[in-house]
């Protein structure tokens, strides 16, 4: 086995940061990159500047004993994780400037024989052409041993953690190593088996950038059918929890929940690097995106036909804006998107955003001058309609009794689950 010292993680973000302080904890010792100042500052003081359970305390304990350091320069190391984020273009393809911008800071160190992995992820290729970008800005490196130059080695070892039990399962996972070399897949399989207990599986990098990509959009295309279900549902006034429970007692039927959306930057994210690079071929994930991305807005229609049966001047609550529960992670949210979409169409009404997990809006919100971030039971105290879009367990400890009189939009199945899901009726006495 390679023995790996010292391992710089280009960004500190819900992956990154994970990462980097599980090695550190291991005895490695660690070097975090990242542009933005106050994540480096909370990083050094031994803080987390974003909510992971169980992740504050390894972070502190390895910045105490010196293990784990963060800077906004890439340091010369023997291995780098690129873990920065990937969004996609207007024509949803994968945009590499973080990618590149990472690479960019690690060219001018390497000196041969150094360890690059991509953890970030994209469409099969990203990781061969990442490994291109390198050498066209140090011609004297190669890509593979045998060319006659001191040779670098790139992996792709794509993430596959739960925000919220992100430091079990990064883990206690099976991972994926795929390497543009074989000598690149041994390197990362050693450095991963530093702190990995799953099963290490070793492929080339094509087939790992893929396979992250076929996880993800095997779970959306799946989401999109519990989201067609709703919406087919509340057509025929049937209550989609109860219709899901009963058709899951059969042996072989395992239909998922329903929501208002499907958010995070994975799910929401990754089918389209796939519809991008096989448009004619990924008829049915283009499908479910489309089904999952009209989901917000439906939603919304929701909420403006529960307005009918109040005053002009009845206020809106919105009770939750992550893309899951119990977590502050924002990222291509369909709960912001309704917040916001709400607040652009119905410039005269309040809406009363509970979201527990964080302390400001967004900067999305700032354009508007309706919105204002209240506590759960506040929210619903104020408001005539409520949308439940988050079953954080702040929301599911709330007394029904609560939402009596009001009208309900209730994406997550928590409120007087009798009833007809999504009814805007649901509980107007």
């Amino acid at each position: 086995m390679n023995t790996i010292n010292h391992v710089a993680v280009v960004g500190l973000g819900y992956i990154g940061l994970p990462t980097a302080a599980i090695l550190a904890s291991k005895g490695v010792r660690v070097s975090g990159v990242d542009l933005n100042e106050r994540t480096i500052a909370a990083i050094n003081a031994g803080e987390v500047p974003f909510v992971e359970p169980g992740l504050g305390a390894v972070v502190k304990d390895a910045v105490d004993r010196g293990f784990l350091t963060a800077g906004t320069e890439t340091p010369a190391a023997e291995a780098y994780i690129v873990a920065v984020p990937t969004p996609f273009l207007a024509d949803k393809s994968v945009d590499v400037r973080f990618i590149h911008a990472a690479a960019e800071g690690i060219a001018p160190q390497l000196r041969g024989g150094e360890l690059i992995i991509l953890e970030s992820t994209a469409p099969p290729g990203t990781s061969e052409r990442l490994g291109q970008f390198l050498i066209e800005l140090r011609p004297d490196l190669s890509l593979r041993n045998g060319e006659g130059k001191p040779a670098i080695h790139v992996a792709h070892c794509p993430e596959r953690v739960l925000p919220g039990k992100i430091m079990e399962e990064m883990v206690s996972n099976d991972r994926i190593i795929g390497g543009v070399s074989p000598e690149a897949a041994v390197l990362a399989r050693d450095l991963y088996a530093v702190f990995c207990e799953g099963e290490l599986l070793i492929t080339d990098a094509a087939t790992a950038e893929l396979a992250k990509l076929v996880e993800n959009s095997f779970r959306d295309v799946n989401i999109a059918f519990a989201n067609e279900l709703s919406v087919i549902s509340g057509k025929f006034g049937v209550n989609v929890w109860e219709l899901i429970r009963l058709a899951n007692h059969h042996p072989r039927v395992n239909i998922l929940q329903p929501g208002p959306g499907v958010g995070g930057h994975c799910i929401a994210v990754d089918p389209w690097f796939i519809v991008a690079g096989a448009p004619e071929e990924s008829r049915l994930i283009r499908t479910a995106r489309e089904v999952n991305d009209a989901k917000p807005r439906w939603v919304v229609e929701q909420v403006l036909a529960g307005l009918k049966s109040f005053p002009e001047d009845a206020e809106i609550a919105v009770l939750g804006l992550a893309f899951k529960a119990n977590i502050d992670d924002l990222r291509e949210s369909p709960s912001v998107e309704i917040a916001l979409d709400l607040a652009r169409r119905l410039p005269n009404r309040m809406i009363n955003v509970a979201e527990p997990h964080i302390s400001v809006l967004p900067q999305a919100f700032d354009e508007t001058d309706n919105v204002t971030l209240v506590s759960v039971g506040e929210a619903i105290k104020r408001s005539g309609v409520v949308a439940v879009l988050v079953d954080h367990d702040e929301v599911k400890a709330i007394d029904q009794l609560a939402f009596t009189g009001r009208a309900v939009v209730d994406t997550r199945g928590i409120v007087n689950s009798t009833e007809s899901a999504f009814s805007t009726a649901m509980l107007v006495s």
